[in-house]
């Protein structure tokens, strides 16, 4: 067998919460931090607790926002597609002497 492959095993390691709450578990590493633990999380606890560290609802909320704006049905994207083609058409000369005076 190879010597190393598996990494380190800490018996004791400390588990942290944000709410102050510490307790020791088995894990490859020596201190782990967390944001909720079984002491603080609404689930456990049986209180509503609104949880947004960073904002994600907000950001969440407006890359939906952005979405919709963009959003083309079918329809619009072939009608579009078709104006392109129409616009390209008109922008092409109607005859070789056109064509020869452009050059």
């Amino acid at each position: 067998m190879k010597s190393k492959t598996h990494p380190n095993w800490f018996d004791q390691a400390t588990v942290k919460c944000a709410c102050g709450n510490t307790f020791t578990v088995g894990a490859t590493v020596e201190a782990i931090q967390v944001e909720v633990c079984s002491k603080c999380h609404p689930f456990y606890t049986g209180q509503m607790k609104y949880l947004d560290t960073a904002g994600r609802v907000e950001s969440f909320k407006t890359k939906q926002s952005k979405a919709k704006k963009k959003l083309l049905s079918k329809t619009e994207k072939r009608r579009l597609k078709k104006l392109k083609k129409i616009k390209e058409e008109l922008e092409k000369p109607d005859s070789l002497e056109e064509l020869r005076v452009s050059s």
